[in-house]
């Protein structure tokens, strides 16, 4: 196991079996080995920074009937809401207030928000701070949209590709596939987006090879950004009665993706604090570089419920944040509120 710790470091690169074997048999003399040479290379490439994005979730309307969402379609108990256009601009205000340079904008997919409607509000955030990244989370969208959004002046799009494999992706969102799913990634690179890609863990029907699968399309795609947490259930979903997943196994594999895309930005995510109170911070233990505080108005967040038992859906954007960061400065990060591009980053856009 040292060996093939040792040829991922040197080489930044495991093949699909090398990377099962790595998974399967991880012990814990070799994760610790892991964790540190993933702190290692995280520091290397950004220090001790942590950039902090402010998180505004803006509506959980949603066309899409993913299992394992609690605001899918077709989920009547989910208590149902949208921030107007003017509530947006007024949350990314405080936001701005408090330091934060990085917005990030997520929401189910709601047809409410037309490509007009959306491509103005951006417009409008972006001439009240120009000195801000704007961050779209908002799914699977045409590329004349996507274009639309980057001409307004959104900087990064975040979407997920959930899993690599096409049985268990059409499995998991009734009516999609993940063609279309990979597609729509392309495009926002195409376009010059700075984009953020990723999965859950031990969602019900992953294997360690599909896990493999999974990092070597983020390995082939090198995303800018990559987002994993643990799978958590909700309720209300069709995935209900499975088991969470596993923090321990979420922390190996942001190590892994770690050492396979040195200068990529690794959130710990809330679901790892959500399952483990002190799990952000052994998620940068792990070599992960950014931490997005909840900064919607308070009213909403626990309506914005992916899954049971958010963190900090009480907390007011204040307060949520210097929770965070006194956390962050704790464990011996530095936090870093600027734009935070991806270190590579050319502001040369072609499509």
């Amino acid at each position: 196991m040292q060996l093939l710790l040792k040829k991922l470091i040197d080489n930044s690169f495991l093949d699909k079996n090398e990377l099962i074997h790595l998974i399967s048999n991880m012990d814990d003399e070799t994760l610790k080995t892991l964790n540190e040479s993933a702190k290692d290379v995280r520091d290397r490439e950004y220090g001790k920074k942590v950039f902090i994005r402010g998180l505004i979730e803006f509506t959980n309307y949603c066309r899409q009937n993913c299992l394992y969402c609690g605001i899918r379609s077709k989920n009547v108990k989910a208590e149902r809401y949208r921030l107007t256009p003017e509530e947006i601009i007024e949350t990314s205000d405080v936001a701005y207030d408090l330091g934060i340079r990085t917005f990030v904008l997520q929401g189910g997919e709601d047809n409410w928000f037309s490509v007009d409607i959306l491509s103005n509000l951006i417009y409008e955030i972006k001439n009240n701070h120009p000195d801000c990244a704007i961050t779209l989370s908002f799914g699977e969208q045409s590329k004349d949209t996507y274009k639309a959004y980057f001409k307004a002046g959104a900087d990064r799009y975040l979407l997920r590709h959930e899993t690599y494999n096409s049985n268990l992706y059409a499995k998991l969102h009734p009516g999609y596939n993940l063609k279309n799913r990979i597609e729509c990634l392309f495009n926002l690179r195409d376009i010059g987006f700075q984009v953020g890609s990723g999965f859950m863990v031990s969602v019900p029907g992953q294997t360690d090879e599909i896990l493999a699968e999974d990092l070597l399309f983020l390995k082939d795609f090198s995303p800018h950004m990559v987002g994993i947490g643990p799978f958590i259930s909700h309720m209300d979903t069709p995935l209900s009665g499975y088991e969470n997943g596993e923090v321990k196994k979420t922390l190996m594999l942001i190590s892994i993706i770690r050492l396979l895309l040195p200068t990529s930005l690794i959130p710990a995510t809330t679901s790892l604090s959500t399952l483990d109170i002190r799990g952000r911070e052994k998620g940068l233990d792990a070599g992960a570089n950014v931490v997005m505080p909840n900064t919607s108005p308070t009213e909403s967040r626990a309506k914005y419920a992916l899954y049971n038992g958010k963190k900090n859906t009480n907390d007011d954007a204040r307060l949520s944040l210097k929770t965070i960061t006194d956390a962050i400065i704790n464990s011996g990060y530095e936090i870093d509120l600027s734009r935070g591009d991806h270190k590579g980053w050319s502001d040369i856009h072609v499509y």
